[in-house]
C-alpha cells in the first residue's frame, strides 16, 4: 500500500510485541479491542464532521487518524496489509 503505511504498521508491531509504557500505541493495544473499536468509531465520526464542512486539511487530519486506527485493528488481530490488498485485488476482478 506504500512505504509510508508499511513503516506506520511495522511501528505499530513493534510496539505490540515490545510495549513501551509511554507509547499511545502500546497503551491502545493493551486496553484490547474494544477500546480500539470505540477509538475506530470516534475517528469515523470525525472524518464525517470533517467532511461536512471543516475544509479539506481537516479531512486529511481525520482520515489519517482513522487509518492510524484501522490499522492498529488489524495488528491486535494478527492481520496485515496484504490481507487487506489481497480483497482488494479480489474485489477488482
Amino acid at each position: 500500500m506504500g512505504v509510508v503505511l508499511d513503516s506506520l504498521y511495522a511501528k505499530i508491531l513493534q510496539r505490540k510485541g515490545s510495549p513501551h509504557p509511554a507509547s499511545y500505541t502500546a497503551r491502545l493495544l493493551a486496553a484490547g479491542e474494544d477500546e480500539i473499536l470505540k477509538k475506530l468509531g470516534e475517528e469515523a465520526m470525525e472524518v464525517i464532521l470533517a467532511a461536512k464542512g471543516q475544509g479539506n486539511a481537516r479531512l486529511v487530519a481525520e482520515v489519517a487518524d482513522l487509518v492510524y486506527h484501522l490499522l492498529v485493528l488489524l495488528a491486535s488481530r494478527n492481520l496485515t496489509l496484504a490481507d487487506v490488498e489481497a480483497e482488494l485485488e479480489r474485489r477488482r476482478r
